[in-house]
């Protein structure tokens, strides 16, 4: 009976640490470790935490979370330390952090922290991070498809860069982003002997809703992304892209609504170039809003797509979009207009109303989207493609053609398009 005692009141095995200059500060971090490890875990200052790591015994520890605040920040070579030596022992790095900068995070998660997760914590949003670090399949399902392995075996026309496509709405509701995300996913399943590489990507910086339409999470490495651009390579890069469905990188908008300057041209053909050294496709939902970046995904694209619709709001906005660029003396007609909503073949009198208004704007209207009806929007709000939810939706079939054409002309054509 004394033995069966004793081996009840033997401690717990310690699985993980946590690391902070006073633990005390987090006690949310503190609750809920007891709640995921009960009394498995222990803590460490910043001080003993890299000699510690170093040791065999570290061996044994499932992960550590860092608990940092803006007090700690100045210290990033003790951190970025302490990071490196529990990754020497295989240690899994959870990284808490509050009031502290982004490019901070992001020079920490680049020297080898594995999750961030913000102070005070979300709810669940702990357990929710240790529990992608058990999962052996995540890491390598964004890596795939983005750092140096990305290209490989992949022959590109250009000098190798992707082929970049803008999809641009002059009007709220036109559908940009729903051709955006669907051409996407059909240039990423469409090919006959090899599946291209397709990177989707984001723009809509204050109310994209790319990841909305996928059912993808916001990550926070966006944000990290997007505000330390400079100083971004492809592993960075890897860190901030979903993926649907191991069939499509998705670069989502941010979490939180952001400023449109948060980004210059600079940094924005910086994103696009380092996607396209790792993507056959690059998909640009862009805001309707024109920005000082919008110069510059027109000139780095092949095609740039511009959506309407049959009315006078869209007309009214492409007129002043024409009287904005050639103003500017920039490329005006390298836009390729798409009319959605289109009328049927058989209606007379629409297709007369789409003559005119070409005529009047003085533009062509070379891809007409039919009106898929509301399976559309069902598809969007399921976060499905409509290849997953409607495949004979007639939209479906027309964005099937449109990404069959650039998948069978390729990137050298594309650009003569």
């Amino acid at each position: 009976m004394t033995n069966a005692t004793s081996q009840q009141m033997e401690p717990a095995p310690i699985v993980a640490c946590t690391i902070s200059r006073d633990v005390q500060n987090f006690d949310l971090l503190i609750d809920d470790m007891e709640a995921l490890l009960g009394e498995g875990w222990g803590d460490l200052g910043f001080d003993e935490a890299a000699t510690f790591l170093r040791q065999p015994d570290a061996r044994s520890l499932e992960f550590v979370a860092m608990a940092i605040d803006a007090i700690d920040e100045p210290d990033l070579p003790m951190l970025t330390s302490v990071i490196r030596a529990a990754k020497e022992n295989g240690v899994k790095v959870i990284l808490i952090a509050e009031d502290v900068t982004p490019a901070s995070l992001h020079h920490l998660l680049r020297d080898g922290a594995d999750e961030f997760v913000p102070y005070p914590l979300p709810e669940g949003e702990l357990a929710g991070a240790l529990e992608r670090l058990r999962k052996p399949a995540p890491a390598p399902a964004t890596a795939e498809a983005t750092p140096s392995a990305g290209t490989e075996g992949v022959k590109l026309s250009g000098g190798g860069d992707g082929v970049l496509i803008g999809v641009h709405g002059l009007a709220g509701g036109v559908g940009a982003t729903t051709l955006a995300v669907n051409l996407a996913y059909e240039l990423a399943i469409g090919g006959k002997d090899k599946q291209p590489k397709v990177c989707l990507i984001d723009l809509g910086l204050q109310f994209g809703s790319v990841s909305t339409y996928l059912d993808l999470p916001r990550r926070e490495a966006v944000f990290e992304t997007l505000s330390d651009i400079e100083s971004m390579d492809g592993d960075a890069f890897a860190q901030a892209l979903v993926s649907f469905e191991d069939q499509l990188q998705v670069f989502t908008a941010p979490a939180d609504i952001l400023p449109l300057d948060i980004i210059g041209p600079p940094q924005v053909k910086k994103l696009l170039d380092i996607t396209r050294e790792h993507f056959d496709y690059v998909i640009v939902d862009m805001p309707t809003t024109l920005v000082q970046w919008t110069e510059t995904v027109l000139a780095e694209s092949q095609l740039y797509f511009a959506l309407i619709e049959l009315d006078m709001r869209s007309a009214q906005n492409t007129l002043r979009l024409k009287r904005a660029l050639q103003s500017e003396e920039l490329p005006f007609e390298k836009i390729r207009f798409a009319l959605n909503r289109a009328p049927k073949f058989t209606d007379l009198q629409g297709k007369s109303r789409v003559k005119r208004l070409a005529d009047s704007l003085a533009i062509a209207l070379d891809v007409q989207l039919p009106d898929g009806g509301r399976t559309v929007m069902q598809a969007c709000d399921h976060g499905l493609p409509l290849a997953n939810h409607a495949a004979k939706n007639p939209l479906r079939r027309e964005i099937v053609k449109l990404a069959q054409q650039l998948n069978a002309i390729g990137a050298s054509d594309a650009e003569a398009a």
